[in-house]
């Protein structure tokens, strides 16, 4: 089956230093998208794309060996992975959705998420636990499984009680991944094309939804130094794990 990956990487700078794009700044001197994109190849998906802020696309070049795409105007998740629609035009395979600033995610939980794909689900979304879930969408679950996807700012007060949360990472049907990306609206409170509304999209068409759980540690997001330090630690652990 044929594979291809997305990441989201066109985000500003971390809160409070320059203006370098987060997925340039390092993680025990490695650029932490090229951590991301490693691990992806040790996934065995070497189908990569890479979209960008279009001001650092040339830096980004010189940095990833894999194709480098810009978002021109950030309007969403959703648009974002339209940048990359003339490779999933037509494409029959799994399409992998990742963000460049959260670049610890374990090749283990990849290969989970591709094979419950593969596996008959047209969407399968990656759900976590947080420490402080303040700032994630929430997984709502039904009796028929994920129903729909809710962002924090449009959550209600009973939604964001629930515990699963969105790390954001999805794995997609490319058979259908246009036709949900081109029925997505922006009629929510940030007034963007969010990547999350194709889990109600899939289920209103009939399509199956599913999630994989993940972990807090390889879903460590970094928007703050704070957060980019921790995220060297947990990378350190990870590395020492791997070799015992």
């Amino acid at each position: 089956m044929q594979i291809k990956a997305i990441i989201l990487g066109a985000d500003k700078g971390i809160t409070g230093t320059d203006e370098t794009p987060k997925i340039f700044k390092p993680i025990c001197g490695t650029p932490m998208i090229n951590v991301l994109i490693k691990t992806i190849e040790e996934a065995g998906i070497s189908d990569i794309y890479v979209v960008v802020n279009p001001k650092v696309k040339k830096q980004a070049q010189s940095l990833i060996a894999h194709t480098v795409l810009s978002q021109p105007t950030p309007l969403g998740t959703a648009h974002a992975v339209l940048m990359a629609r003339p490779a999933l035009q037509p494409f029959n395979g799994s399409v992998l959705i990742l963000f460049g600033d959260t670049p610890l995610i374990s090749s283990t939980t990849i290969k989970r998420m591709i094979d419950k794909q593969a596996a008959g689900s047209d969407i399968v979304a990656l759900g976590f636990i947080p420490a402080d879930s303040r700032r994630y969408g929430r997984l709502i679950m039904g009796d028929n499984g994920l129903e729909k996807i809710v962002e924090y700012k449009d959550a209600t007060d009973s939604e964001r009680t629930i515990k699963l949360c969105n790390s954001g990472v999805m794995c997609v049907n490319g058979k259908y991944i246009l036709q949900l990306l081109e029925k997505v609206k922006n009629d929510n409170a940030s007034g963007k094309y969010y990547m999350t509304d194709i889990v109600k999209i899939a289920k209103d068409m009939g399509l199956s939804t599913d999630f994989v759980m993940g972990n807090s540690e390889e879903l460590h997001g970094i928007n703050s130094e704070e957060e980019l330090a921790a995220a060297e630690e947990l990378y350190l652990k990870c590395q020492v794990r791997n070799k015992e």
